[in-house]
């Protein structure tokens, strides 16, 4: 008999370091050495132009805001987040880095507060402040009961997948990256090297290592998702080379693609009953002030409630929460913003055979076009 759909939230990219870390009980070394700001005070400043004055200090709770009620509600059976700063101390900034995210580890609250089942870490800024600031990142993690993915003290370690127990088997989640997104090749973690799960590129043979891997631990029952930390930061266009690389993965077993590096949503696809996120958008950052890019509307925020068969791992449904940024704080968008998304969404999607709908309440739901 088919039991009940496993349900999964995913987001994009939680980024609680520099300003966020500012807002927060406690606000670490403010220093940066980005070319036009030097205070990361200053990005909590620019957000209050925009939306008005944030209360210091906040809960630790305060970023996620209404997405904690909704969470609730959904109750969802596994919540995996993509954790884009490194929570350390050091003041050592990884050289060759225009930007860098550092939040300090008496906030960990702030990432706890969500209770991810894990944080995956292959991703651009988790070594931003060296190999010394990811030990102190992952022992802060541990420290306080949080799983992750994607990063370790070799290279081992780093493509250990999480394994997170449901009903009826488990939901495995690895991690891995690429260097399109911006992490920089000196950060693969080797034997007896520390770092993340850095792929070389999308490549077949990249995609087979994966895909392998899956073979050797995936048993009857088991979910398994790769959340991927892949391409640029702007635009629409799915390049080729990702298609094809997510359809290998489904080819060789996994049920779910969960990619994130875009500061907005990218298309949704559906391939052989398994859903693939080509962008998941930002989640938690400190953005909100930040001109250039109005017509992508990164304000708006995408909370993903994914429900997959846990007897055969196809996609049983997609529900997207629009959610918004507004004073460093998720708020449920308005009608209208929560249309323009899904207007995107359904447009975007075409190449894809995915329809985006907009039910009640402002909830999005994905189908097959």
């Amino acid at each position: 008999m088919r039991g009940r759909p496993v349900t999964l939230f995913l987001c994009g990219d939680v980024m609680t370091g520099r300003g966020v870390d500012q807002i927060l009980p406690h606000p670490g070394d403010p220093a940066l050495q980005e070319s036009w700001i030097r205070d990361a005070r200053a990005y909590v400043e620019l957000a209050e132009a925009v939306n008005g004055p944030i209360p210091r200090p906040v809960d630790p709770a305060w970023p996620w805001g209404e997405a904690l009620a909704v969470l609730d509600a959904a109750a969802p059976d596994v919540r995996i987040v993509n954790l884009e700063t490194s929570i350390t101390r050091s003041a050592a900034f990884a050289p060759g880095k225009g930007v860098h995210y550092r939040m300090n580890p008496a906030n960990v609250p702030c990432v706890a507060a969500v209770r991810p089942d894990v944080c995956v870490l292959a991703n651009n800024h988790v070594l931003d402040f060296g190999r010394s600031g990811l030990a102190e990142t992952l022992a802060v993690l541990s420290g306080a009961g949080l799983a992750t993915a994607g990063a370790g003290g070799d290279r081992a370690q780093a493509r250990r997948p999480a394994v997170l127990p449901v009903r009826g088997g488990r939901v495995l989640v690895l991690s891995c990256g690429v260097p399109s997104s911006g992490i920089p090749h000196t950060w693969a973690a080797g034997d007896g090297r520390s770092g993340v799960d850095l792929l070389p590129d999308t490549s077949a043979a990249a995609a087979a290592g994966i895909t392998e891997r899956v073979r050797q631990l995936k048993r009857p029952g088991d979910i398994a998702v790769v959340s991927i930390h892949w391409g640029s930061n702007w635009g629409y266009e799915v390049p080729t080379g990702h298609i094809g690389f997510a359809h290998a993965l489904v080819d060789g077993g996994v049920d779910l693609v969960h990619g994130h590096s875009s500061h907005h949503p990218r298309p949704l696809e559906v391939y052989r009953g398994r859903l693939i996120l080509h962008g998941c958008g930002d989640f938690i950052d400190d953005y909100e002030g930040i001109g250039g890019h109005a017509r992508y509307r990164d304000d708006l925020r995408p909370l993903y409630l994914v429900s997959v068969e846990p007897d055969t791992g196809a996609l049983a449904g997609v529900r997207i929460v629009p959610l918004q940024a507004r004073r460093m704080r998720l708020e449920h968008a308005s009608a209208e913003d929560s249309g323009w998304l899904g207007a995107v969404l359904d447009r975007i999607g075409r190449r894809f055979a995915t329809r985006v709908d907009r039910e009640a309440g402002g909830v999005l739901v994905v189908r097959p076009r």
